[in-house]
């Protein structure tokens, strides 16, 4: 990417939405899928699906166990996927700084 060029893998509008909230979080915590779900609006399967590509971008550090008998799913921004939000919105308003 060049200096002035946003991360595609955040830029898709349902991705950003993702890093977007969970970069509110503090370093180490983390979400559980369902109120990430309902606080985005989105389904089950579009939110796996970006949660899937940010996974793979190490952005997003998911963690899947059993709480007693039911599955359990919370995720987090790795340190990498911080520094990247950080970086596009640095980019995004050195654009937009341009543009005026």
């Amino acid at each position: 990417m060049t200096e002035l060029e946003l991360d595609p893998v955040i830029h898709a509008q349902a991705r950003l939405r993702v890093v977007a909230t969970l970069a509110t979080l503090d370093a180490g915590d983390r979400m559980a899928f369902p109120k990430l779900q309902k606080l985005l609006e989105m389904t089950a399967g579009n939110l796996s699906t970006h949660l899937r590509k940010l996974e793979e971008a190490d952005y997003v550090q998911i963690d899947k166990r059993f709480e007693g008998r039911s599955p359990a799913t919370y995720l987090e921004l790795t340190k990498k996927g911080r520094r990247a939000f950080e970086t596009y919105t640095e980019t995004l308003e050195a654009l937009l700084r341009g543009a005026q």
